[in-house]
């Protein structure tokens, strides 16, 4: 990761330095510049039309929007730009779509720490001794980078891969072995020491006990040199033929030759060089003086602690919340960990925002809207969903209609002879009616222990008294608003103390709005922290 951001900041370094120059960055997961940059996107710039539109010009970080038109607004149909509309784009209107300062604080926080490059890159590398073949040690005296290259082979290894290693190594042959400094990066080094791997016996490679002190240096050698000799079996000059394929003939000719064509492969117009290749010249091409080798061996520098290798849980956590912080808005943590309100607020806001199948946005700030009611609308989704008469199919009403209906045939005929007609309802009416069975709900729900578990705006007490008696008038009297407030928080904390300290819906929710709850040290039950 670190190294893609390194090429990122390489890029726009360029970009400044060569005025002229255009770049455009992605990998496997697309324009990961706009992946890092995801809260801060106009609303328009999806995965499907980000194609050709996000450049480094100038050493700046620059967005095309889609087509605007006075009549239709954004054109989210507008096909993507090509490479060449792009550019001349650019060229001539390069200051109206600089990207949003958000956007570009977001990616470029990524790479500032690079300007300062050397001190970043030192701490992005570590130091190892490897007891390796003299011929590795004087091909990565000139070219160290392909020490990237061996440590995938080995790390990326397949069956077939290792047909060149069952036998006694043709390029790096294990007699000729002596300790070397080799630097990695972390990501190499973690890579190659993590892998549990046994040589075969034939390959000449072994390994001491593990209580010897070099082991750590005899087992990385001798993954490094497995990589080595993975490389130079796939090179070309070894194998002429390794890349002839099985189906290799006209037709199949004709047919790689169309795809081609077409662009199927989306092959990148440059050369690359084949690692092996390169490996098998510099052997042909530079001296090996092993005893050179093990003179410098006696005075080696000190390899690097590689303890980083090992993360606390502790150490764990305040990354997490160190990424957290950067990705977040700032606040003011003393202020944000104990104001109930403000999780109170947010949690409102969060409910009121519209969500869709691309998932729910975050507020980042409790204050933004409010929840609102829309009588109409809702009556309106309500006789949609249940038809007009949805007020006449309550179940329970039903039942009670079929045993009055038995004992009263006079009504029953009269209410034949009287077809009921169809009455329009206001929204008024329905409210009203609405609000009459909520009541009666709260009637009915007050005696339970659903009921009970409410805290109410009136003293702090639960829904109901334990003397109420039958009379409706007498439970209307008792039955106080329900704190919605209070009930929230008090919830909210209840779930945050079930995490146990692990990540969990409560704290992953308020998170993502900028929220932290204090660690739970008090031995208090949640509804009385909420109280306090």
């Amino acid at each position: 990761v670190e190294d893609e951001w390194f090429i990122v900041y390489l890029v726009r370094e360029i970009t400044r330095e060569f005025p002229g120059l255009a770049a455009r960055i992605d990998d496997n997961d697309g324009e990961f510049l706009l992946i890092e940059a995801a809260d801060f996107l106009p609303k328009w710039l999806n995965p499907e039309n980000s194609e050709n539109r996000v450049f480094f010009y100038k050493g700046e970080l620059h967005i095309i929007p889609l087509s605007e038109t006075s009549e239709q607004g954004w054109d989210l149909s507008a096909p993507c730009p090509t490479i060449p509309q792009a550019l001349a784009l650019l060229s001539t209107r390069s200051e109206e779509f600089l990207a949003a300062e958000p956007i570009r604080a977001a990616v470029y926080k990524r790479i500032d720490g690079y300007v300062g490059y050397p001190e970043k890159i030192q701490a992005s590398l570590h130091r190892a001794h490897c007891y390796l073949p003299a011929g590795i040690v004087a091909v990565l005296r000139q070219r160290p980078s392909l020490v990237a290259a061996a440590v995938q082979a080995f790390y990326l290894r397949d069956p077939g891969d290792l047909r060149a290693c069952r036998r006694p190594f043709r390029t790096f042959p294990a007699e000729q072995r002596v300790m070397t400094l080799v630097t990695f990066t972390r990501c190499l080094y973690a890579q190659l020491v993590q892998q549990k791997f046994v040589p075969d016996r034939r390959s000449g490679y072994t390994l001491p006990a593990p209580s010897h002190p070099q082991y750590r240096a005899y087992e990385l050698g001798m993954k490094l040199a497995h990589g080595f000799e993975i490389l130079c079996s796939k090179s070309s000059k070894v194998a002429p033929d390794a890349k002839r394929n099985v189906l290799n003939g006209p037709l199949w000719e004709r047919f790689l030759r169309s795809l081609k064509e077409k662009d199927y492969f989306k092959v990148k117009h440059s050369v690359e060089v084949n690692p092996g290749d390169e490996i098998l010249t510099l052997l042909q091409t530079i001296s090996i003086d092993l005893k050179e080798f093990e003179r410098e061996a006696a005075c080696l520098p000190p390899e690097d602690d590689d303890s980083w290798l090992d993360i606390t849980p502790d150490a764990l956590d305040q990354m997490l919340k160190e990424a957290r912080s950067e990705s977040l808005p700032s606040t003011n943590e003393e202020e944000q960990k104990y104001d109930l309100e403000t999780v109170a607020e947010s949690m409102k806001a969060f409910v009121s925002k519209v969500s869709t199948h691309e998932g729910a946005e975050m507020p980042w700030s409790s204050d933004e809207s409010h929840v609102t009611f829309d009588v109409d609308s809702f009556t309106r989704a309500l006789d949609r969903i249940l038809g007009a008469d949805w007020e006449e199919l309550d179940s329970d009403d039903l039942d009670e209609e079929e045993e009055l209906d038995f004992s009263d045939g006079d009504d029953e005929d009269l209410d034949a002879g009287n077809p009921r007609q169809e009455q329009k309802v206001s929204p008024e009416e329905l409210m009203g009616s609405l609000k009459s069975y909520m009541k009666e709900m709260d009637r009915e729900l007050a005696q339970t222990n659903v009921g009970k578990s409410f805290t109410t705006q009136k003293r702090g007490v639960t829904a109901t008294s334990e003397s109420a008696g039958p009379d409706p008038g007498a439970e209307d009297a008792e039955l106080a608003p329900v704190d919605v407030d209070m009930n929230l928080v008090a919830n909210l904390l209840e779930s945050y103390s079930a995490q146990a300290g692990l990540a969990g819906p409560t704290s992953n929710i308020l998170q993502s709005m900028g929220l932290t709850l204090p660690e739970n040290t008090d031995l208090t039950g949640p509804s009385s922290r909420a109280e306090q």
